[in-house]
């Protein structure tokens, strides 16, 4: 078994999540007590928020950078970034180190493709809707990417930080994001990306009007692949 390497912390809430899924996983697989072998490095999410809301992207890049550093140190065999968002400094994390990060993008790109999915909205933080680096992804696999107007876009930055993010769920912000769903099948969406892992806390999929993907879930399981060899990784 291949060890996982996690960059968790942001927010803790959500990393919990991984690693039980991930466990899960290769119990599931490998029956009996089987567990995951991993290595976990969690951050300081106050210090990253601080550097997201600077615009310093740099210096964001360069602090989970050495936290993937220290993952290849401890002897993990992959990287994954246990946040949507922070992937917007996935290349300089990748790069500082010999072994290969999952991105949670690409998987989810994938799963979806393979679902038979081209119109999909996509919620999260307000950097995960409105820059490129996470929809160019999902465009490179010639998804139509939808996100919600300016005011579902702060409502959802508002409801991730300042209660999800603190572990607090609160049955009117799950109203508000199952309206935003709502207004964009309306605008032809086949189905939504949970595309926060926070997000996960508050969505039921049953309670949603569209195929709800969830990125966590489909991040977690491709880490369970690479551990277990039954998926090739560039």
């Amino acid at each position: 078994m291949r060890t996982i390497g996690l960059i968790g912390g942001m927010s803790w809430e959500s990393t919990q999540h991984y690693y039980r899924l991930i466990n899960e996983g290769v119990r599931d697989r490998l029956g009996g007590l089987h567990s995951a072998e991993l290595v976990l490095v969690s951050v300081d999410f106050a210090v990253i928020e601080r550097l997201q809301q600077a615009g310093d992207w740099d210096r964001a890049g360069a602090s989970l950078a050495d936290a993937a550093c220290r993952l290849e140190a401890a002897g993990a065999d992959c990287v994954l970034l246990c946040t949507n968002t922070m992937h917007r400094v996935a290349d300089a994390v990748a790069g500082a180190v010999g072994i290969p990060l999952l991105h949670l993008a690409d998987a989810t790109a994938e799963r979806l493709v393979a679902a038979g999915i081209g119109r999909v909205a996509l919620l999260g933080t307000r950097y995960t809707m409105e820059q490129d680096f996470y929809r160019a992804r999902l465009e490179a696999s010639g998804l139509d990417v939808r996100v919600p107007d300016t005011d579902g876009r702060a409502a959802l930055q508002s409801i991730i930080f300042d209660e999800l993010c603190r572990g607090e769920v609160r049955e009117q912000s799950r109203e508000r994001v199952l309206a935003e769903i709502d207004a964009l099948a309306t605008g032809g969406a086949e189905a939504v990306i949970a595309g926060c892992t926070e997000l996960t806390l508050l969505l039921d999929p049953s309670q949603v009007a569209l195929p709800l993907f969830d990125t966590t879930a489909i991040h977690a399981e491709s880490a369970v692949d690479f551990a277990l060899a039954t998926k090739a990784v560039a």
